[in-house]
């Protein structure tokens, strides 16, 4: 299996050095999508043998995956792993993904963040468990961490799904509801959820994106008539653990 890195990044200067460099260990071809950094980002891979992609501007992340998955797959990816810039991200685990997508070829593998609520900001808990429900009804499946960006994608969903680029944080939720949509689900792999305490501040706005991403999903289920049973679906296969 020919597997390819994606890794959206902006203004990621103190921290791209270093996930690339370690995601190279285990990946040989790897994409940074620079999406109109203004701290140096771009100058951080120079020499790490990463193929660097530069958005004219801030585009938002939607945006950048788009662009990295284009790539990847004109490259011959058989699966594209996306990972974050800022080290919120182990890539040291994505062996672990690769072995779960082997494990249910087809599906969609992320990396579900393991909560510690005394760490976690309490905005981001409650938006993520929010998402989490809408996506789970507009795609049909229960879905642990539909905002995780550390996930594994076959290249046939990704040739066959159409995205929105311009959707920004909301193209991630979109993408799962629309593989949903086309019989495809998800599989989990525990992930470490890393709030470093010196970090930059998130990029995600956890009432604005939110919002966004939910407005999203509600346009997709009002035009399909609210699709009651796909709720109904995703409630019993949460239940039923499935």
């Amino acid at each position: 299996m020919k597997l390819v890195a994606v890794i959206p990044a902006y203004n990621e200067a103190a921290t791209i050095r270093d996930v690339a460099t370690r995601a190279l260990r285990v990946v040989r071809d790897v994409i940074v999508v620079d999406d109109g950094s203004t701290d140096g980002t771009a100058a951080e891979t120079r020499g790490l043998g990463v193929t660097l992609v530069s958005n004219p501007g801030n585009l938002g992340k939607g945006a950048s995956l788009a662009r990295g998955f284009a790539i990847a797959l004109a490259e011959g990816a058989d699966a594209v792993v996306t990972l974050d810039g800022d080290a919120q991200h182990c890539p040291e685990d994505i062996p672990r993904l690769v072995d779960t997508a082997r494990a249910h070829p087809g599906r969609i593998i992320i990396g579900t963040r393991v909560w510690d609520r005394d760490t976690v900001p309490p905005l981001r808990y409650f938006g993520n468990r929010f998402a989490n429900f809408w996506v789970a009804w507009a795609a049909g499946f229960p879905v642990a961490d539909s905002q995780s960006g550390f996930r594994l994608y076959p290249a046939t969903l990704l040739r066959e799904v159409n995205v929105n680029p311009r959707a920004r944080f909301a193209f991630e939720s979109e993408i799962l509801i629309e593989a949903g949509r086309a019989g495809v689900r998800t599989a989990a792999v525990p992930i470490a959820a890393l709030y470093p305490p010196d970090a930059r501040a998130s990029h995600y706005r956890p009432a604005a994106d939110t919002a966004r991403i939910v407005r999203m999903i509600a346009w997709k289920l009002l035009s399909r008539g609210l699709d009651l049973p796909r709720l109904v679906r995703s409630l019993s296969l949460a239940r039923s653990g499935s």
